[in-house]
Protein backbone atom coordinates (compact mmCIF):
# COMPACT_ATOMS: atom_id res chain seq x y z
CA UNK A 1 0.00 0.00 0.00
CA UNK A 2 1.35 3.28 -0.88
CA UNK A 3 2.53 5.56 1.55
CA UNK A 4 -0.42 8.49 2.55
CA UNK A 5 1.11 9.52 5.18
CA UNK A 6 3.78 10.88 3.25
CA UNK A 7 0.99 12.57 0.90
CA UNK A 8 -0.79 14.11 3.03
CA UNK A 9 2.52 15.83 4.62
CA UNK A 10 3.20 17.17 0.94
CA UNK A 11 -0.55 18.31 0.29
CA UNK A 12 -1.00 20.17 3.54
CA UNK A 13 2.83 21.69 4.16
CA UNK A 14 1.51 25.04 3.29
CA UNK A 15 -1.34 25.07 5.65
CA UNK A 16 1.26 24.00 8.32
CA UNK A 17 3.85 26.71 7.65
CA UNK A 18 1.55 29.42 7.35
CA UNK A 19 0.16 28.23 10.95
CA UNK A 20 3.85 28.11 12.23
CA UNK A 21 4.46 31.37 10.76
CA UNK A 22 1.82 32.95 13.15
CA UNK A 23 3.94 35.65 15.58
CA UNK A 24 2.27 34.17 18.44
CA UNK A 25 3.71 30.57 17.95
CA UNK A 26 6.80 31.84 16.55
CA UNK A 27 7.41 33.90 20.01
CA UNK A 28 6.06 31.28 22.00
CA UNK A 29 8.45 29.09 20.73
CA UNK A 30 11.27 31.29 21.42
CA UNK A 31 10.23 31.88 25.00
CA UNK A 32 9.10 35.56 24.52
CA UNK A 33 5.51 35.84 25.38
CA UNK A 34 4.17 37.52 28.85
CA UNK A 35 2.83 35.27 31.25
CA UNK A 36 -0.95 37.07 30.39
CA UNK A 37 -0.08 35.40 26.86
CA UNK A 38 0.60 32.16 28.13
CA UNK A 39 -2.30 31.59 30.34
CA UNK A 40 -4.31 32.78 27.39
CA UNK A 41 -3.27 30.41 25.65
CA UNK A 42 -3.97 27.67 28.37
CA UNK A 43 -7.63 29.37 28.30
CA UNK A 44 -8.43 28.54 24.67
CA UNK A 45 -6.35 25.17 24.35
CA UNK A 46 -8.71 23.87 28.08
CA UNK A 47 -11.56 24.83 25.76
CA UNK A 48 -10.38 22.43 22.59
CA UNK A 49 -8.92 20.30 24.47
CA UNK A 50 -12.22 19.05 27.01
CA UNK A 51 -14.07 17.83 23.86
CA UNK A 52 -11.03 15.34 22.74
CA UNK A 53 -12.32 12.68 24.54
CA UNK A 54 -16.35 13.46 23.31
CA UNK A 55 -14.91 13.78 19.76
CA UNK A 56 -12.67 10.54 19.47
CA UNK A 57 -16.26 9.03 20.91
CA UNK A 58 -18.24 10.65 18.11
CA UNK A 59 -15.79 9.68 15.38
CA UNK A 60 -15.98 5.86 16.57
CA UNK A 61 -19.53 5.18 16.95
CA UNK A 62 -20.52 6.45 12.89
CA UNK A 63 -16.88 5.01 11.70
CA UNK A 64 -18.76 2.63 8.95
CA UNK A 65 -18.58 -1.46 10.28
CA UNK A 66 -16.40 -2.27 7.17
CA UNK A 67 -13.59 -0.23 9.27
CA UNK A 68 -14.03 -1.92 12.61
CA UNK A 69 -10.49 -1.56 13.26
CA UNK A 70 -10.48 2.69 12.88
CA UNK A 71 -12.93 2.44 15.50
CA UNK A 72 -10.49 -0.05 17.46
CA UNK A 73 -7.73 2.64 17.16
CA UNK A 74 -10.09 5.58 18.31
CA UNK A 75 -10.54 3.81 21.43
CA UNK A 76 -6.86 3.80 21.95
CA UNK A 77 -6.81 7.05 21.47
CA UNK A 78 -9.41 7.71 24.15
CA UNK A 79 -7.37 5.81 26.54
CA UNK A 80 -4.39 7.88 25.82
CA UNK A 81 -6.33 11.47 25.61
CA UNK A 82 -8.67 11.23 28.90
CA UNK A 83 -8.30 14.04 31.53
CA UNK A 84 -5.55 16.26 29.40
CA UNK A 85 -8.22 19.10 30.04
CA UNK A 86 -7.49 18.81 33.38
CA UNK A 87 -3.64 18.72 33.56
CA UNK A 88 -4.22 22.46 31.48
CA UNK A 89 -6.11 23.50 34.80
CA UNK A 90 -3.39 22.54 36.89
CA UNK A 91 -0.97 24.37 34.58
CA UNK A 92 -3.28 27.46 34.83
CA UNK A 93 -3.50 27.14 38.72
CA UNK A 94 0.69 26.68 39.02
CA UNK A 95 1.10 29.72 37.15
CA UNK A 96 -1.67 31.61 39.26
CA UNK A 97 -4.39 31.61 37.57
CA UNK A 98 -7.81 31.01 38.21
CA UNK A 99 -8.79 27.26 36.78
CA UNK A 100 -12.59 27.64 37.80
CA UNK A 101 -13.11 30.57 36.33
CA UNK A 102 -11.44 29.38 32.96
CA UNK A 103 -13.95 26.08 33.49
CA UNK A 104 -17.02 28.23 33.74
CA UNK A 105 -16.01 30.99 30.89
CA UNK A 106 -17.19 30.21 26.98
CA UNK A 107 -13.79 29.75 24.62
CA UNK A 108 -13.32 32.33 22.42
CA UNK A 109 -15.08 32.29 19.18
CA UNK A 110 -11.76 30.75 16.84
CA UNK A 111 -12.16 27.50 19.46
CA UNK A 112 -15.65 27.57 19.04
CA UNK A 113 -16.47 27.23 15.83
CA UNK A 114 -13.08 24.95 15.48
CA UNK A 115 -14.81 22.80 17.76
CA UNK A 116 -18.27 23.21 15.77
CA UNK A 117 -16.41 22.35 12.47
CA UNK A 118 -14.74 18.84 14.04
CA UNK A 119 -18.31 18.29 15.01
CA UNK A 120 -19.82 18.66 12.08
CA UNK A 121 -17.34 16.38 10.00
CA UNK A 122 -18.30 13.57 12.07
CA UNK A 123 -21.80 13.90 12.19
CA UNK A 124 -22.96 15.49 9.05
CA UNK A 125 -19.79 14.91 6.55
CA UNK A 126 -17.15 11.85 7.13
CA UNK A 127 -16.13 10.83 9.87
CA UNK A 128 -13.00 9.55 8.84
CA UNK A 129 -12.09 13.00 7.81
CA UNK A 130 -11.51 13.88 11.77
CA UNK A 131 -8.22 12.46 11.06
CA UNK A 132 -7.29 15.58 9.50
CA UNK A 133 -7.67 17.77 13.20
CA UNK A 134 -5.66 15.09 14.43
CA UNK A 135 -2.62 15.55 12.35
CA UNK A 136 -3.11 19.37 13.14
CA UNK A 137 -2.78 18.80 16.95
CA UNK A 138 -0.58 16.23 17.34
CA UNK A 139 1.83 17.47 14.98
CA UNK A 140 1.55 20.93 15.50
CA UNK A 141 2.79 19.72 18.96
CA UNK A 142 5.47 17.08 17.89
CA UNK A 143 7.57 20.55 16.21
CA UNK A 144 6.33 23.31 18.90
CA UNK A 145 5.27 21.98 22.17
CA UNK A 146 8.56 20.69 23.91
CA UNK A 147 10.77 24.04 22.83
CA UNK A 148 8.00 26.28 23.73
CA UNK A 149 7.87 24.47 27.29
CA UNK A 150 11.38 24.81 27.85
CA UNK A 151 12.58 27.91 26.46
CA UNK A 152 8.83 29.17 28.57
CA UNK A 153 9.89 28.41 31.81
CA UNK A 154 13.24 29.45 31.66
CA UNK A 155 12.35 33.16 30.79
CA UNK A 156 8.96 33.31 33.09
CA UNK A 157 10.89 31.87 36.13
CA UNK A 158 8.12 29.04 36.61
CA UNK A 159 8.00 25.30 38.14
CA UNK A 160 7.83 22.58 35.38
CA UNK A 161 4.24 22.08 37.08
CA UNK A 162 3.19 24.95 34.56
CA UNK A 163 3.62 23.41 31.83
CA UNK A 164 2.59 19.76 32.29
CA UNK A 165 0.62 20.11 28.68
CA UNK A 166 3.33 21.62 26.29
CA UNK A 167 5.88 19.29 28.03
CA UNK A 168 3.79 15.76 27.65
CA UNK A 169 2.38 16.49 24.32
CA UNK A 170 5.90 17.62 23.07
CA UNK A 171 6.86 14.09 23.87
CA UNK A 172 3.88 12.12 24.25
CA UNK A 173 3.21 12.90 20.30
CA UNK A 174 6.37 11.80 18.90
CA UNK A 175 4.73 7.99 19.54
CA UNK A 176 1.45 9.34 18.40
CA UNK A 177 2.88 10.30 15.17
CA UNK A 178 4.12 6.81 14.70
CA UNK A 179 0.85 5.27 15.37
CA UNK A 180 -1.19 7.96 13.61
CA UNK A 181 1.02 6.90 10.40
CA UNK A 182 0.13 3.47 10.35
CA UNK A 183 -3.59 4.21 11.02
CA UNK A 184 -3.90 6.83 7.61
CA UNK A 185 -1.69 4.16 5.88
CA UNK A 186 -4.41 1.91 6.13
CA UNK A 187 -7.28 4.14 4.97
CA UNK A 188 -8.20 2.28 1.64
CA UNK A 189 -10.86 4.37 -0.08
CA UNK A 190 -9.73 7.72 -2.00
CA UNK A 191 -12.65 9.31 -0.82
CA UNK A 192 -11.61 9.33 2.65
CA UNK A 193 -8.04 9.87 1.75
CA UNK A 194 -9.74 13.40 0.00
CA UNK A 195 -11.30 13.62 2.90
CA UNK A 196 -8.47 13.94 5.76
CA UNK A 197 -6.31 15.84 3.46
CA UNK A 198 -9.26 18.50 3.20
CA UNK A 199 -10.09 18.45 6.82
CA UNK A 200 -6.44 19.19 7.49
CA UNK A 201 -6.31 22.23 5.49
CA UNK A 202 -8.99 23.40 7.04
CA UNK A 203 -7.98 22.84 10.67
CA UNK A 204 -4.72 24.42 10.04
CA UNK A 205 -6.38 27.42 9.25
CA UNK A 206 -8.82 27.27 11.93
CA UNK A 207 -6.17 26.05 14.43
CA UNK A 208 -4.33 29.97 13.08
CA UNK A 209 -7.19 31.61 13.91
CA UNK A 210 -7.32 30.54 17.57
CA UNK A 211 -3.18 31.64 17.69
CA UNK A 212 -4.06 34.88 16.13
CA UNK A 213 -6.99 35.48 18.55
CA UNK A 214 -4.85 35.29 21.41
CA UNK A 215 -3.59 38.45 22.80
CA UNK A 216 -0.17 38.68 21.72
CA UNK A 217 2.30 40.04 24.85
CA UNK A 218 6.08 39.78 25.22
CA UNK A 219 7.58 39.13 28.76
CA UNK A 220 10.17 41.87 29.91
CA UNK A 221 13.19 39.44 29.58
CA UNK A 222 12.46 38.96 25.77
CA UNK A 223 11.85 43.13 25.94
CA UNK A 224 15.43 43.13 27.02
CA UNK A 225 16.99 41.18 24.92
Amino acid sequence: MSDFFDRLLAETETARQQLLAIPFIQHGRQGRLSLDSYRAFLGQAYHHVKHTTPLLMACGSRVPHDREWLRDAMAEYIDEEVGHQEWILNDIRACGGDPEQVRRERPGAAAELMVAYAYHTIDRGNPVGFLGMVLVLEGTSVRVASEAAGNLQRQLGLPAQAFSYLSSHGSLDVSHMDFYRGLVNRLEYPADRDDVIHCARQFYRLYGEVFRALPLSLNAAADAA
